[in-house]
C-alpha cells in the first residue's frame, strides 16, 4: 500500500510540469493534460519501499513525478534479478491494468520519491471523456514499453550520486571534486557535502544541475542512510593501503531498504607512480559492486572514465580477429586517439584479443606493432597430429613472456578476450585470471593449436562463433542491470572480410596434384589451399552471424584490408597505415562526442 498523499499544494503544478515532459502524455491537449493531473492521486514513497507487489491484481498504473523506481522479480532459487528503472515522466503498471492481469513483477523505490497513481475507476472516467486521445496515448505506452524506448524527452531531475569514503573522508571530498569536474563536460554538475544538504535544499539542486555529487559525512551514520536513499547510484571510496575487509559503513547500509537496488561502485585509490593495481580480487570479496575502479592519485584522466561509466557514457573498442589484417586495428586505435575519443573498456577476439591485451596494459601502439609481428614470426613446431597440427608451446612460451604474471583484473583499463567453448558449445568470454591465458585460448585455432584447459572446458579461437565479440561489450557496458543501448558506445572494428572460396564449375573434385604442380608453376592450382579451407571452416560461424552481431555496435569500421594475405605479417606497417586512413575518414563522418548531456 501507498504512503499517504501530498498536500494539494505540493501536487498540482508539479504533476502538469511532469506530464507536460513525457514523451507519451505530453502531446496531449492541455485541458486533457489538467484533466488527467487531477485524477492522479501524488503519494510519498520512501527509498527501499516497494509500490507494486508481484502476483497482485493490477488495479492502477503509476506515474513517476520525482525519484527513480526499479522493476525486480525473485528467481525460483530466491536470487533478484532486476531489470529497468521508471523514472520521472514515465508510467509503469497501465499494461495490466488495461488488460485486467496481475503485477508480473515488484516495483520498488530506489531513492524517496513522488508517484501519483491512477485508479482503474478514474481511468474509465477519462476514457469516457476523451476516448481517442487516451486509448491512442496508452496504446503508445505500451508499445514503447515492449520496445524498451523511454517514456520521457528529457532528464527532468539531476541524476545524483553519493560518494561515500569507507575510512578517509579527505580522499572521499578529492575523489567527489573530480567527478563533479569530469561530470560537467556533459552537463550542469554540482557537488556539495551532504551535511550541507537538507530535504528542500536536495529538491531544488536536483531541479538546477543534472548531475549532484553529495559527500557523505563519514562520522554520522544517520546523514549517510538519508544519503543513500537518495542515491542514484553510490561510489564507495578507499585508499589501496587500507584493509580489504568489508567497513562498517558498508555492514551497516547492508541492512537498508532497497540495497540490492542501487547501482554501487567502488573507486580504489593508488599511489601515482605505482605500475599495477593492487589486488582488485581481494575487494571485490564480500561486496555487491557493479566494477572496482582503480584510479592513481592525481590522474583526472583516471576519474573521467569513472565518470563516463556512471553517467552511462563510456566507451567500449571490440576488436576482431582475421591475422595479418588485424595490425590495421593499430591505425583505428591511433585514429582514435589522434580525436580523442576515449577507450574505457577494449575487448577482442584472436589478433584483436592479442593487440587489445597490450593496448590495455599500456604498452604505446609503435611498441605493439614491433611486438606483435615478432611474435606473429616466431614460427611453430608440428607435433604428433593427435590432438592438433602444432604444438602451441613456443605460443604459450612467448605469451607468458609479453604478460608475465598479469592477471586481467589488474589492468587499468578493462579488458577481455572472447574464445569459442568447444565443451559447452557456446562463446566464453575471459575478463578474469592470467592475461596470457586468456590472449592464447583467443588465438588457438581448433586442429591447428591445442585447445586451452579452463575450468575442465576446452577454449580454443573464438571465431567459429563471433569473431567480433561486441554482444559480450554490449554486455559490460555501463550497468548489468539493463541490457540495452544508451549505456554507451561501442565501436566495433571487423578485418575479416569475407573472401571469394569457390573453383571452377567444370571441376569435378580437387586435386593435391594439380594444387602442387599449379603451386610449383606459381599458379596457385586455382583450387583452395588447406590453410584456406581450415580458416573459412574455423570462421564459418562468425561470417553467419556477422550482421547481426554488428547490428549490437554503434559504430563499425571494415579498414579495407582484403586484398593483404592472412600471413603478410611483414607488411604490418601498410595494413596499420590503411586502417587508419579508413578510421579517420569514418571519424570524420560519427556525430561525436558521443557522451552529450
Amino acid at each position: 500500500m501507498l504512503p499517504g498523499p501530498l498536500p494539494p499544494s505540493v501536487a498540482g503544478d508539479k504533476l502538469l510540469e511532469v506530464l507536460r515532459a513525457s514523451r507519451v502524455f505530453g502531446g496531449l491537449d492541455e485541458c486533457i493534460l489538467t484533466d488527467l493531473a487531477a485524477m492522479l492521486e501524488p503519494r510519498l514513497v520512501p527509498g527501499g519501499q516497494t509500490v507494486l507487489g508481484e502476483g497482485e491484481a493490477a488495479e492502477s498504473l503509476l506515474v513517476v513525478v520525482s525519484g527513480r523506481l526499479r522493476v525486480s522479480r525473485r528467481n525460483a532459487d530466491g536470487s533478484l534479478k532486476l531489470y529497468n528503472e521508471i523514472c520521472p515522466g514515465e508510467t509503469v503498471g497501465e499494461t495490466g491494468m488495461i488488460l485486467g492481469e496481475v503485477r508480473f513483477a515488484d516495483v520498488t523505490a530506489l531513492r524517496d520519491s513522488t508517484v501519483a497513481e491512477l485508479r482503474r475507476e478514474s481511468f474509465e472516467i477519462l476514457l469516457r471523456r476523451h476516448p481517442v486521445e487516451l486509448n491512442r496515448v496508452f496504446a503508445q505506452a505500451v508499445y514503447q514499453k515492449l520496445r524498451h524506448v523511454p517514456q520521457v524527452a528529457e532528464q527532468a531531475r539531476a541524476h545524483t550520486i553519493v560518494v561515500i569514503a569507507l575510512r578517509d573522508a579527505r580522499l572521499g571530498r578529492r575523489i567527489a571534486r573530480g567527478l563533479a569536474e569530469a561530470l560537467g563536460t556533459y552537463g550542469r554538475a554540482g557537488e556539495f557535502a551532504g551535511s550541507e544538504v537538507d530535504g528542500l535544499q536536495l529538491d531544488q539542486f536536483e531541479q538546477q544541475f543534472e548531475f549532484l555529487v553529495l559527500v557523505a559525512d563519514v562520522d554520522d551514520p544517520q546523514r549517510i542512510h538519508r544519503l543513500f536513499r537518495q542515491a542514484d547510484q553510490v561510489v564507495f571510496v578507499a585508499d589501496v593501503a587500507e584493509p580489504p575487509e568489508l567497513s562498517a559503513i558498508e555492514a551497516e547500509l547492508v541492512g537498508d531498504p532497497g540495497f540490492v537496488m542501487k547501482r554501487k561502485h567502488l573507486a580504489l585509490v593508488h599511489p601515482a607512480d605505482v605500475a599495477w593495481p593492487g589486488d582488485m580480487r581481494a575487494w571485490q570479496q564480500g561486496r555487491d559492486l557493479e566494477r572496482v575502479y582503480p584510479l592513481r592519485s592525481g590522474r583526472q584522466r583516471d576519474i573521467a572514465r569513472l565518470a563516463r561509466f556512471l553517467g552511462s557514457r563510456a566507451v567500449g573498442v571490440v576488436l576482431g580477429g582475421g591475422g595479418a589484417r588485424g595490425f590495421s586495428h593499430l591505425g583505428v586505435l591511433r585514429a582514435l586517439e589522434e580525436n580523442g575519443i576515449p577507450v574505457d573498456l577494449i575487448g577482442g577476439n584472436s589478433m584483436g584479443a592479442l593487440i587489445g591485451a597490450q593496448y590495455a596494459c599500456g604498452v604505446p601502439l609503435d611498441e605493439i606493432s614491433e611486438r606483435t609481428q615478432r611474435f606473429a614470426l616466431g614460427g611453430e613446431r608440428p607435433t604428433l597430429p593427435l590432438i592438433s597440427l602444432l604444438s602451441g608451446k613456443r605460443l604459450e612460451r612467448d605469451l607468458r613472456r609479453m604478460f608475465g604474471d598479469i592477471h586481467i583484473e589488474q589492468l587499468w583499463r578493462p579488458f577481455f578476450a572472447a574464445a569459442c567453448n568447444l565443451s559447452q558449445a557456446c562463446t566464453t568470454v575471459q575478463d578474469s585470471g592470467p592475461l596470457w591465458r586468456a590472449v592464447l585460448a583467443s588465438n588457438s585455432p581448433a586442429g591447428l593449436l591445442p585447445p586451452v584447459l579452463w575450468k575442465g572446458d576446452l577454449l580454443v579461437d573464438g571465431a567459429i562463433l563471433d569473431n567480433v565479440p561486441v554482444a559480450a561489450m554490449r554486455g559490460r557496458l555501463g550497468t548489468p542491470l539493463e541490457r540495452r543501448r544508451g549505456n554507451g558506445t561501442i565501436i566495433a572494428v571487423d578485418v575479416d572480410l569475407r573472401e571469394k572460396l569457390c573453383v571452377d564449375p567444370a571441376m569435378a573434385r580437387l586435386s593435391a596434384w594439380r594444387s602442387l604442380k599449379g603451386y610449383l608453376g606459381g599458379q596457385g592450382g586455382g583450387t583452395p589451399s588447406i590453410a584456406a579451407i581450415l580458416y573459412r571452416a574455423g570462421h564459418i560461424g562468425g561470417m553467419h552471424e556477422r550482421r547481426r552481431t554488428m547490428a549490437l555496435a554503434d559504430y563499425c569500421l571494415e579498414p579495407p584490408v582484403g586484398d593483404y594475405p592472412l600471413m603478410a605479417y611483414r607488411r604490418a606497417g601498410e595494413i596499420a597505415a590503411a586502417g587508419y586512413r579508413h578510421a579517420m575518414e569514418q571519424i570524420a563522418l560519427w556525430n561525436y562526442p558521443f557522451h552529450r548531456p
